[in-house]
């Protein structure tokens, strides 16, 4: 991306800076000046007619291999068991056969409430010689017949649904020979996200993203800021490499090394998620869920990247896993962020701030899994998807996707957190509903409003956000997105290269 002249925007509204229209002024991919309406003046000018700007919006937590892939595998969503996942993948694999040694993957079933269960008997009846593999809509667990289980050299499996640990291998051998060109598909999805203000993301695919994307970025311009995480399988290698996070990936500067992702359990819908107590209906050794990273192999991970100016990022979603890496982080003495913090002890919510951790949370997942959590987390719902009880506790929120397992869209999430309900029921807690102002705080880097010397990293919008009906932020019209001072989205259209 290349930096042009300075660049104009008259009459705009900032979100936050009272109701005076002003002129900002972009330079050298910085807001340069904020003036009264009127004093502005540059060769370029792009009139904003009152129109809103606030700072460029994030998506804190996505997933964006698995994200561009889950549009072209068969859509599990709806079903509302196994056997209607079996006569899903039966009507597409009639009405579009793949060719010869092709796999078929599907997205996105969760079986927490079914009455029946996944097995590879029930896939081997409707489609007994093709490989399938259909991925949970948590991404925790993979569902395979008999053809895929050899595909995926799990023969012996004795039900076919795989959890966990060997999700993303198997996933990954399936989508390579499925797929012909991963890296185009990536680039096309990415080039669309500017149109709902997004500016930047955390990159979570478990590959070596700090390799991964530069390498796409040299065979297509990539006009994201994107954070590329890597895993404890990689972080000797980062280190090595001398990364230490913030560290540029690419000239320009929007590819830079992200944080080291450690994942300590499961998931709710899987019901791995480890708590203080057992899931209804379980017992033994994994009643409780999974605890796949114990402290005692934790803690070195976190002391060893935070030695090499790694920063660490926990995946914990049960209280017993939020509480250990809470733990973790103490003991270390280390900052860091926890993803998804679905579970929490009430005693735990001010340790957050205290310790420096940051929650990285997915407000979509309060509302999608409402239904599973009263079920399953009976009776501690009041402290899960807590996100006022952490605001209130002085953590620093971020907010994301975990795309594709919901939406990819800040709008929605913000809506998500403001609601707490997507359909015809009332408000799921509403005690932790968050306002529309700490959202979109927490959707940028350092707050929603512009200032001066930030990054020309901007988002314009007909209406101001915090006034505007909360039913209709999911779906507010985005004008414009401009990232280090050039556009990427105006008025409907992605922009090549054109800017400040």
């Amino acid at each position: 991306m290349t930096t042009m002249r300075p660049l104009l925007l008259r009459n705009a509204s900032l979100y936050g800076g009272g109701s005076d229209p002003v002129d900002v002024i972009v330079s050298a991919g910085t807001v340069a000046a904020i003036l009264p309406a009127g004093q502005g003046s540059a060769r370029q000018v792009h009139d904003l007619d009152g129109r809103h700007v606030l700072a460029g919006l994030w998506d804190h937590h996505v997933h964006l291999t698995q994200y561009a892939l889950a549009r072209r595998r068969i859509d599990l969503a709806s079903a509302n068991s196994a056997a209607a996942v079996a006569r899903l993948v039966a009507d597409a694999v009639r009405d579009d056969p793949p060719g010869p040694g092709e796999p078929v993957m599907g997205f996105g079933f969760r079986d927490a409430l079914w009455s029946d269960a996944p097995h590879r008997a029930l896939l081997d009846e409707v489609c007994p010689d093709i490989p399938l593999a259909l991925a949970s809509g948590d991404l925790h667990c993979v569902w395979l017949n008999s053809a895929g289980l050899a595909l995926a050299g799990a023969t012996d499996h004795p039900t076919g649904l795989l959890r966990e640990e060997v999700v993303p291998a198997v996933l990954d051998a399936f989508q390579r020979v499925a797929v012909a060109n991963i890296d185009a598909l990536v680039l096309e999805a990415v080039k669309r996200l500017p149109e709902r203000g997004i500016v930047g993301v955390v990159e979570l695919e478990n590959q070596r993203n700090p390799e991964v994307w530069p390498a796409r970025a040299a065979s297509a311009p990539v006009r994201l800021r994107i954070e590329c995480a890597v895993y404890p399988d990689e972080l000797d290698w980062a280190i090595a490499a001398g990364l230490r996070t913030g560290d540029p990936l690419t000239a320009d500067g929007l590819l830079r090394m992200g944080p080291l992702k450690v994942i300590t359990d499961g998931s709710l819908n899987t019901r791995t998620a480890y708590c203080d107590d057992a899931y209804p209906g379980l017992a033994g050794a994994e009643a409780r869920g999974l605890l796949l990273v114990p402290p005692q192999d934790l803690e070195p991970i976190l002391r060893l990247a935070h030695e090499h100016g790694i920063f660490a990022t926990v995946h914990a979603i049960g209280d017993h896993a939020n509480a250990l890496a809470l733990d973790a982080f103490a003991a270390v003495g280390c900052p860091g962020r926890i993803e998804h913090a679905q579970l929490v002890r009430p005693a735990d919510f001010a340790r957050f701030a205290q310790l420096g951790i940051e929650a990285s949370v997915q407000p979509r997942h309060a509302i999608d899994d409402r239904d599973v959590a009263d079920r399953h987390w009976s009776g501690r719902t009041d402290r899960s998807f807590a996100y006022a009880s952490l605001h209130t506790a002085g953590a620093r929120l971020r907010l994301g996707s975990d795309a594709p397992v919901a939406p990819l869209d800040p709008w929605i999430s913000l809506q998500s957190a403001a609601l707490r309900t997507a359909d015809d029921r009332a408000s799921w807690h509403p005690e932790q509903e968050m306002s529309v102002a700490a959202g979109l705080d927490a959707s940028t880097p350092s707050g929603a409003r512009v200032t001066v010397g930030m990054p020309a990293d901007l988002v314009v919008v007909d209406n101001d956000p915090r006034t505007s009906p909360p039913t209709e932020l999911g779906s507010t019209p985005v004008h414009a997105t401009m990232i280090a001072g050039s556009w990427s989205w105006l008025d409907g259209e992605v922009l090549a290269d054109s800017g400040g």
